[in-house]
């Protein structure tokens, strides 16, 4: 039931996109070649390489991997800009939708696979996000264009080819700048309340350490990955019953206590109220060229939104 219904849906999104785009954003550069490298990010020696290579396997597989790079979106999703060059240039063959678009975008720091209908089995959406995160992010991040997009695309090869096993990765619930959202919440709210835990008196702070315990367990795994996340819900866990022990039991403790008991804020909390209530060549507008190859073009291949994106 959800394939047909994805089929008809992704189409349907992608379409809005384009007409949406339509309206701004850089022009479709005319495909020339393998490797347009528009933002001239790539030696002449890569380009040559990776345009010999994307050729071998074009005329051993017919899959059609083409590359591009700009400067700039000029403000356009890279989703949508993706599907138009992909959707202009119909990489693959028209009877097997058979293209890969590998985009790059230098200023706006952005890179995103575009994988045509006929390939998501073998280069599914899952994978393009690990070839994107783990192969050419930690190389766009040195600087090292060359590097991250050679890898990037020996990845998407061996993929195509099925030999191409990803590192398992630890689950993210939250990416980019949804973690950072994640994060801040965690620590204002849940953070809050764990002050509640530390210094009001009686049977409710022992409730509101045990309601907490879930939050600290959850959020930080989802946020920071599982061994930090573990790390922290263990302190919360053993070091808070082991401070409230010790600011009521001790001496010591409770002097301690009993300075912050002075502080308005700590002082209502101490008197036990609690609170409720994201041939080769092809020139671009600053002059870069790219390997040449002639005679390459795109085979009518279509694309339905399959791949993924990623930034650094």
């Amino acid at each position: 039931m959800m394939a047909p219904f994805r089929r008809m849906l992704i189409p349907c999104i992608a379409s809005v996109l384009l007409a949406a785009a339509a309206w701004g954003g850089p022009d479709v550069p005319l495909l020339t070649g393998r490797v347009t490298d528009n933002a001239g990010v790539l030696s002449t020696e890569t380009s040559a390489k990776l345009a010999a290579l994307l050729k071998s396997h074009e005329d051993s597989t017919s899959d059609q991997v083409a590359i591009l790079t700009i400067a700039s979106l000029e403000g356009e999703p890279v989703e949508s800009y993706s599907m138009r060059v992909a959707e202009t240039w119909k990489l693959g063959r028209k009877e097997k939708d058979n293209g890969v678009l590998l985009l790059v975008v230098r200023d706006d720091r952005k890179v995103r696979i575009e994988v045509g209908r006929g390939l998501e089995g073998n280069l599914p959406d899952i994978t393009c996000g690990r070839i994107i995160r783990n192969v050419m992010i930690p190389m766009f991040k040195e600087g090292d264009y060359d590097g991250g997009v050679t890898a990037g695309v020996e990845a998407i090869l061996a993929s195509l080819a099925g030999s191409y096993a990803p590192p398992e990765e630890e689950p993210a619930v939250f990416d980019g700048g949804s973690r950072i959202m994640a994060g801040v919440l965690f620590t204002v709210v849940v953070g809050l309340f764990t002050l509640f835990v530390l210094f009001i008196r009686g049977g409710q702070a022992w409730f509101l350490y045990l309601f907490l315990l879930p939050f600290w367990l959850i959020f930080p795994l989802a946020i920071v990955g599982v061994k930090a996340g573990v790390t922290a819900f263990s302190c919360y866990a053993i070091l808070v019953p082991l401070f409230r022990l010790w600011t009521t039991k001790t001496p010591g403790g409770k002097a301690f206590y009993s300075r912050f008991s002075v502080h308005p804020f700590f002082g209502a909390l101490s008197s036990g109220g609690s609170s409720s209530g994201s041939g080769f060549s092809s020139s671009s507008g600053g002059g870069f060229s790219s390997s040449s190859d002639s005679g390459f073009s795109g085979g009518g291949g279509g694309f339905s939104g399959g791949g993924a994106s990623g930034s650094w």
